[in-house]
């Protein structure tokens, strides 16, 4: 029998290979994992010269929701609060930036599908 993996691993696991596949494009992670009063961020990275903050979202075969769908709109302040204390701690307000969300579900022809998502959440005015 084999155990069912937990949601905290798959999500470290799930990390990993987003942070692999946004570097395979050109993105240079800087961080993973930045905890906050904010909130938690992901992953953090230069695309360019944009400070990028990566959500990233994995859903099984047995979820009923699709992986960016699964962002209710309580997380998404919570990583625009999250992304503004980081820029504000440090010191960063001047520089580009943008939040994405990296969709991952499992693949039928490759192990992972996966769906980067730019400029996915945007502060309220």
């Amino acid at each position: 029998m084999i155990a069912r993996e937990g949601s905290k691993a798959s999500g470290f696991r799930a990390e990993g290979v987003a942070a692999r596949y946004l570097q395979r494009r050109g993105v240079r992670i800087l961080e993973h994992n930045v905890y906050s009063r904010g909130g938690e961020i992901d992953l953090v990275g230069m695309d360019g010269d944009v400070l990028v903050f990566f959500e990233v979202r994995y859903r099984g075969r047995s979820s009923f929701t699709g992986s960016a769908e699964s962002i209710t709109y309580r997380k998404q302040q919570r990583l625009v609060r999250a992304a503004s204390f980081y820029l504000h701690r440090n010191g960063l307000w001047n520089v580009s930036s943008r939040i994405d969300v990296v969709a991952m579900a499992p693949g039928t022809i490759k192990q992972y599908r996966i769906q980067w998502i730019k400029n996915a959440i945007q502060a309220s005015p």
